[in-house]
């Protein structure tokens, strides 16, 4: 039995969450920039958070090591996933390994990866209820 649909949208779903560790990484590299920490304390200033109780910059750097950690496991469990579908190999540890990534990931990013998101949790319920077909004999 082909998985092509599971495999299309794993593989699209992990490409999403690699551009978020991209973005984490661009993040990371920007901690040390004086006119974008400036940016940044003058927009927290506009929505009255200037005591947010540390520096801009640790905060900078916190956040982007997050959003590197998380999503790097995201896009690491949706190539195990995609590699067990693969073949038809075990297309029921796939289904939930790519269902339980879709949730956490969405509970950890506070619902920003809701589209990568999608994608894992329909690949993983297409994996799970898709039975294999019983060859027909005559």
């Amino acid at each position: 039995m082909k998985r092509t649909a599971e495999i299309v949208l794993g593989v699209i779903g992990a490409v999403l969450y690699a551009l978020f560790t991209f973005f984490g990484i661009v993040l990371m590299t920007l901690k040390g920039n004086e006119a974008f920490i400036q940016e940044m304390e003058n927009a927290f200033a506009e929505q009255g958070m200037e005591n947010m109780g540390g520096d801009i910059s640790q905060m900078i750097a916190s956040g982007s090591w997050y959003l590197i950690i998380v999503s790097l496991l995201a896009v690491i469990l949706g190539i195990v996933a995609v590699v067990f579908l693969k073949g038809n190999k075990k297309p029921k540890t796939a289904g939930i390994l790519l269902i339980i990534t879709a949730v956490l990931t969405f509970v950890l990013f506070m619902g920003m990866s809701l589209i990568p998101a999608l994608l894992y949790l329909i690949a993983g319920i297409v994996a799970l209820v898709r039975k294999p077909q019983t060859p027909i004999t005559a």
